[in-house]
């Protein structure tokens, strides 16, 4: 977990190379949805572009359908979920379903001023047009807003590892991995 431009991406997959456990976006899947113009992909198009979260049903219903697929069997990284409280809680109820449990919750924290020049290069070397300096502002202030009672949950668990996410993404690596002891 991590505001938008942390490296969660980048850095789950420095995970799924070391343990062969896979990765679940919900932001890739939400981007698949828009480009495939799915019913989903229409709904959560508008939001996207504003940078609003789309609504915990739906994204609840995603990760509900996808946790319970063969590739999750042996485990997953969640890279961008849960954003809410509500998120959270399903998450917990889906896991206890499952049989399964949380190892670790890692935020990597980043200044604002370096998220904002991250997704600005991203924007222009990927062509996203989620990624306008008034839609990342936006979306760092949703990302504060929402998860700062969502730390406070998974803290309370002793579940949270904070990781500098400042520097070059082998070092990044590096203390992610001594945080969760890989």
């Amino acid at each position: 977990m991590g505001p938008p431009g942390s490296g969660k991406g980048t850095q789950s997959q420095s995970i799924v190379d070391k343990v062969s456990i896979i990765q679940i976006s919900t932001g890739d899947m939400l981007r698949k949805a828009v480009s495939e113009e799915t019913e989903l992909g229409v709904k959560a198009k508008g939001l996207m572009d504003s940078g609003e979260l789309v609504p915990d049903e739906v994204i609840n219903g995603i990760i509900e359908e996808r946790i319970r697929e063969k590739d999750c069997e042996n485990g997953f990284i969640a890279d961008g979920f849960p954003r809410t409280n509500e998120q959270a809680k399903t998450l917990d109820e889906l896991l206890e379903r499952e049989k399964k449990q949380i190892d670790h919750v890692v935020f990597f924290d980043v200044p604002e001023k370096e998220l904002i020049m991250r997704l600005l290069a991203r924007a222009e070397k990927e062509n996203r047009t989620d990624d306008t300096l008034e839609v990342i502002k936006n979306r760092l202030i949703v990302f504060r807003k929402n998860t700062e009672s969502l730390i406070e949950y998974y803290q309370k668990r002793n579940l949270i590892r904070y990781i500098d996410g400042t520097g070059n993404p082998e070092d990044v690596k590096e203390r992610l991995f001594r945080a969760i002891g890989e």
